[in-house]
């Protein structure tokens, strides 16, 4: 369904840690969202939203972009939280 795979992050953090901090982003996101389906609906949506003015935006996709930034930062926060200072952040890649 989607790929999550931290980048910028500093070189010394290990392999195990990396994969620790996506799971812990990806749990979280979906947790938040409500399962893997309802995060790509949401992601979608915020992509959606960036390429485009709020006036073509239905109230529903204002929403689920509302939710994926709220879900998003949340995510963000679980999943770098053992990783000390670090400008590392998370991709989401759809698969199909």
């Amino acid at each position: 369904m989607y790929a999550i795979t931290l980048q910028d992050a500093p070189s010394i953090i290990p392999q195990q840690a990396r994969i620790d901090a996506e799971t812990r982003f990806q749990k979280t996101l979906e947790r938040a969202l409500g399962g893997p389906e309802n995060v790509m609906l949401a992601y979608r949506a915020w992509q959606t939203a960036e390429e485009t003015s709020d006036i073509e935006l239905s109230y529903e996709q204002i929403a689920l972009v509302k939710k994926w930034l709220a879900a998003a930062s949340r995510a963000r926060n679980d999943g770098l939280r053992d990783l000390g200072e670090t400008e590392a952040w998370f991709e989401v890649r759809a698969l199909k």
